[in-house]
């Protein structure tokens, strides 16, 4: 073998166990929570999509538990599940969340993770009855620690949600199961938690059943103006609205 090829062979040998050392270290100090001095991951990757590294969990409402409410024909059968309109809705959500790098766990509405978990944002995502009106409504926990952080999330909910769906918010719906919703009080107290009655079963079942995708871009321009907003967002929270009439 000619001697400058040898040392091209040692060159691209070094680099390579060079490299390796590199990312060895890396994993390494994650494990054991080190913070680099440069951002490695921007190195490897470039721009980092909007919401990087965010721990997002999402509730398929009534998933494992129960139908949720029903639509039913003339002859008292049933056409349309909650639950069902909720997974579809979660799953797509999931999927556009994931896209924009985000950490996402879909849990189910009495999942064993949701006790004192900790997240970025935990939303809950359901459906409203089968009647003929139309319109969403969010809610947090009357009782929050951390009111002036979920004020903003609902405020950027009601923003993105109504733009992106088109359904006006519903807030003279806002009940009581929705404000002290159990899930509220088995989270950890830092983590931002709403829940989201997406539409009515009745009234908004087009865009419901057949607009999954549109109603997960809404969700997740909320979840990105929560996370990294930019504006910060001017709408109203809906106890706020509630308030003012």
């Amino acid at each position: 073998m000619r001697r400058p090829t040898l040392q091209w062979l040692k060159r691209l040998f070094g680099l390579i166990s060079f490299t390796l050392f590199l990312w060895l270290s890396i994993m390494i100090a994650g494990i054991f929570g080190y913070a680099l001095p440069w951002d490695a991951a921007a190195l490897v990757t470039g721009p980092r999509p909007a919401l990087w590294n965010q721990q997002i969990a999402l509730i398929s409402g009534h998933a494992g538990s129960d139908s949720g409410a029903v639509c039913q024909n003339s002859q008292g059968e049933v056409t349309l599940t909650e639950a069902d309109i909720n997974r579809a809705i979660a799953e797509a959500t999931a999927a556009t969340l994931t896209a924009l790098g985000a950490e996402v766990t879909l849990l189910e509405e009495y999942d064993t993770r949701l006790a004192s978990l900790r997240a970025d944002l935990l939303l809950s995502l359901h459906a409203d009855s089968c009647i003929e009106a139309s319109g969403f409504k969010a809610a947090n926990y009357t009782q929050s620690r951390i009111p002036v952080s979920e004020a903003r999330l609902l405020a950027c909910i009601n923003l993105h949600y109504a733009q992106g769906t088109g359904l006006a918010e519903h807030p003279n719906t806002v009940t009581h199961d929705m404000t002290e919703y159990h899930v509220f009080k088995r989270i950890h107290h830092e983590t931002p938690a709403a829940i989201l009655e997406m539409g009515f079963m009745g009234g908004d079942q087009t865009i419901l059943t057949q607009e999954e995708t549109r109603i997960a871009q809404a969700i997740a321009d909320a979840a990105r103006c929560f996370l990294a907003p930019d504006p910060p967002p001017t709408a109203p929270s809906t106890q706020e609205a509630i308030a003012e009439e």
